[in-house]
C-alpha cells in the first residue's frame, strides 16, 4: 500500500482544491485497516474525527495519554467514547518516565528547551511512533494557519520520520471560521478547557490560558520566548 513521492506529490495537487470529505474517504478506502485518525481531543482533530465517522463509523482513532493531562482531557476522552464508540489510549513505556524523572526530575521541561524536547519525546513522540509502526497511514487535524511551523502543510505527505508512511492533513485549508461554523452545525464535542480561556491544550503543567491578541499556541510552553510551539509530533525542532 506504499506511495511513492511521485504518487503523493500528485495527489497532494490533486486534493488541494478537494473537500476534508474527499480526502477522508479516499483515505479510509484505500488504507483500511491500517490506518488511524490521531486526536489531541481538541476542535481541529475532533471535527476531523466527526467528518471521518460519518463516512465509516468504525474508524480507529487514537490519543496519547501522557500522564500529565488536565482532568478536562481525561473527561473529554470519556465524551469522545460516548458519541463516537472507540478511542485507543496509548501511554508512555513506564520504564522511560522513570528513567527521566529519576534523571532530571519530574518538573525537567521547565529548567531548559533541551530537557523540554526530552519529555515530550518520553512521553508523547515515543509511543506515537510505536502506534505509527503499525499501520500505513495516519490522519491529523493540522492547519496552516496555527502557527509558522505548518505553514506550508499539505493535505497528503509521505512521513519521511515515520517510516514513510503516508500522512493526511484533511482540514489544511481551514480556517478557524470553517471549524467554528462545523462544530456548530455537527454539535461537535468540545473541550471545557476553552471556556477557561484555553486556545491550545497539552499538558497541565505545560499549558495556559490565552490573552486576547495571542497567538492560540502562545500557552503552549509560556516560559519560552520566542520559539516554535511543538513538541516533535508532527515538527522536529532544534534545541538553540
Amino acid at each position: 500500500m506504499a506511495l511513492s513521492q511521485e504518487e503523493v506529490r500528485s495527489l497532494a495537487e490533486q486534493f488541494e482544491t478537494g473537500t476534508a470529505e474527499s480526502v477522508l474517504a479516499w483515505a479510509l478506502e484505500r488504507f483500511p485497516p491500517r490506518i488511524a485518525l490521531s486526536n489531541s481531543l481538541q476542535t481541529e482533530d475532533m471535527v476531523v474525527l466527526d467528518i471521518a465517522w460519518r463516512i465509516e463509523p468504525k474508524v480507529r482513532v487514537f490519543t496519547l495519554d501522557t500522564g500529565r493531562l488536565h482532568q478536562e482531557t481525561y473527561d473529554m476522552m470519556d465524551r469522545v467514547r460516548e458519541r463516537y464508540g472507540a478511542l485507543e489510549i496509548l501511554f508512555p513505556d513506564s520504564a522511560e518516565v522513570e528513567a527521566m524523572v529519576r534523571s532530571k526530575g519530574l518538573n525537567l521541561f521547565y529548567e531548559s528547551v533541551e530537557n523540554r524536547h526530552a519529555c515530550c519525546g518520553v512521553r508523547k513522540v515515543n509511543p506515537l511512533r510505536r502506534q505509527l509502526g503499525s499501520l500505513d497511514a495516519w490522519v491529523t487535524g493540522l492547519r496552516r494557519d496555527q502557527w509558522s511551523t505548518r505553514a506550508n502543510v499539505p493535505k497528503i505527505e509521505i512521513d519521511a520520520p515515520n517510516g514513510g508512511i503516508v500522512k493526511l492533513n484533511p482540514i489544511a485549508d481551514w480556517s478557524q471560521d470553517q471549524l467554528d461554523q462545523y462544530v456548530k452545525d455537527h454539535t461537535v464535542p468540545q473541550h471545557r478547557l476553552y471556556s477557561k480561556g484555553f486556545t491550545s491544550i497539552g499538558c497541565l503543567p505545560c499549558t495556559r490560558p490565552t490573552q486576547p491578541g495571542e497567538n492560540p499556541r502562545a500557552g503552549r510552553w509560556w516560559w519560552e520566548s520566542d520559539l516554535q510551539k511543538e513538541c516533535g509530533l508532527h515538527v522536529a525542532e532544534k534545541t538553540p
